[in-house]
């Protein structure tokens, strides 16, 4: 892996500015506070980034295998740089700060400018997370925005339910980042033993150095483990159905779980830097993943709540993409990764319409829902397409991204693991399109009149429109993403190819 200085050619350090923008941005409605302007400064705040993100998208060089628009500082350890799996998350991260910023449910605990403030607070850490080339830098970042979420779940609880919401995701995370900053540790610690004691958590100054055998198990364990809760991953799921089922309908979720950044840092950091023990480790990772598949399918169907639910489908389509990842085979990585992004801007999709029937019925239970598909098409459209684009329907980008990560997986594991998995996948198509069912076309209940329902609101058909337009352009064509992945991923499998 290497590295270019590049950030001069764009003119202006483009991966500070996708940092600091929703920083400043952030602080700036917090002094303006409830001022009518400062939602509307916001909303522009979030676009600004994303435009920044297409700038950076439209100057990298993806045909060069290095990490480009590198900036340092060396007084505080600060390395940034990106490659096309950077960008492929990045812009997703800045296209999900723009809908939430739009989508925007606030209750009477946090107003609408307080929560787009911690909205562009936690948007600032996840772009440091996606840039950082430090161990370090990573976990700082990972520890602000898992704090930033927490006080929203807090700030958002009313009830004992919530409460436990909160409790639960606060043990999980902090357990999961004390793994990874422990894991992160014994790398430097290994590297400090062959240097002679310099410490250094830079990504590249560790990859220059072979890891002692006795460290490297035990780095991979706790970072694998750290991330996989983020991620999350069966059985380390435990806090996402009370998470998912309590406190913010969709804003918390979506920040949770569109972005996959365990997955990128386990492409990023784990892979690369524990290599062997990936290697020695790699068949058991898949064999908890394909259970995970089934597991959380079956759970699925048990759930009566549409948001549990969903929770559940999250655990299943992880694991998925754990499996195309941990084929360290470049069609699986690259279709692992692309997975992850598909899953993001479905997942979204699903959660943003689910509190939009939220706000219309006042619950998600699939027993008091039904008959909404007459009084909102739209919306029950939108959340039809995002199932379809979770299971990798042809016109989705999910379909090209299942095909490379089952065309892998056939090759390194064989015919029947994989069989096993494609049957998973349409397991979870029968729980989504049973709870599409339910909610949308089942007879409506008689406490839930059809006076009752209001209509699309044209903000909702921005939101919920400008995601399936880019879900749909994605999936109808995928060249440009595919080109953006191809050579970091070939990189990414030669650590395994060649040693």
């Amino acid at each position: 892996m290497n590295e270019v200085l590049w950030a001069a050619q764009a003119g202006y350090p483009p991966l500070a500015t996708l940092q600091w923008l929703p920083l400043a941005a952030a602080v700036l409605l917090m002094i303006m506070r409830e001022d009518d302007l400062a939602l509307v400064l916001g909303r522009l705040f979030a676009v600004a980034e994303l435009v920044v993100a297409i700038d950076l998208y439209a100057r990298i060089d993806v045909t060069r295998n290095v990490l480009q628009f590198a900036e340092r500082l060396d007084v505080f350890a600060y390395h940034a740089a990106a490659d096309g799996v950077s960008v492929l998350f990045i812009l997703l991260t800045a296209l999900l700060g723009v809908l939430l910023s739009f989508y925007g449910m606030a209750r009477q605990q946090l107003t609408p400018v307080q929560l787009l403030s911690v909205l562009l607070l936690i948007e600032s850490s996840q772009m440091v997370m996606l840039t950082t080339m430090n161990l370090l830098w990573f976990a700082a970042a990972s520890a602000v925005q898992l704090a930033l979420v927490a006080y929203l779940l807090w700030r958002w609880a009313s009830a004992r339910e919530e409460n436990l919401a909160l409790s639960r995701f606060l043990q999980y995370q902090l357990f999961g980042w004390c793994l990874f900053v422990a894991g992160a540790v014994v790398l430097v610690w290994s590297h400090a033993d062959v240097l002679g004691g310099h410490w250094s958590f830079d990504l590249f100054e560790l990859l220059q150095t072979p890891q002692i055998g006795k460290y490297q198990s035990v780095a991979f364990y706790l970072l694998f483990y750290g991330l996989a809760i983020r991620t999350p991953l069966f059985p380390l799921h435990g806090w996402l159905p009370n998470s998912a089922g309590y406190g913010l309908i969709a804003v918390g979720p979506v920040l949770l779980l569109g972005v996959k950044v365990g997955i990128y840092g386990m492409a990023r950091f784990l892979l690369p830097l524990t290599a062997e023990a990936v290697m020695i480790w790699q068949s058991y990772v898949v064999a908890f993943a394909m259970v995970g598949v089934f597991f959380a399918a079956i759970m699925a169907f048990r759930q009566a709540n549409l948001r549990r639910l969903m929770a559940f489908a999250v655990v299943s389509h992880t694991s998925l993409i754990v499996i195309g990842l941990f084929t360290l085979h470049p069609a699986g990585l690259q279709g692992a990764l692309l997975l992850a992004v598909n899953f993001g801007l479905a997942i979204t999709l699903m959660l943003l319409m689910v509190g939009y029937v939220y706000r219309r019925t006042g619950t998600t239970s699939l027993d008091r829902l039904g008959g909404l598909f007459d009084r909102v098409p739209f919306i029950a459209v939108a959340f039809l397409i995002g199932g379809l684009s979770l299971l990798g329907m042809p016109g989705t980008p999910g379909f090209d991204a299942v095909h490379l990560v089952l065309e892998a997986a056939i090759e390194t594991f064989g015919a029947l693991p994989t069989i096993a998995t494609a049957l998973g996948n349409v397991a979870a198509a029968g729980f989504l399109l049973w709870a599409f069912q339910r909610a949308f076309l089942a007879p409506r209940p008689r406490d839930l009149p059809a006076a009752r329902i209001a209509r699309t609101a044209r903000m909702e058909y921005f939101v919920g429109g400008a995601t399936l337009l880019v879900l749909l352009a994605a999936g109808f064509y995928p060249e440009p993403w595919l080109q953006l992945t191809d050579t970091a991923t070939q990189a990414l499998a030669a650590y395994f190819q060649h040693g």
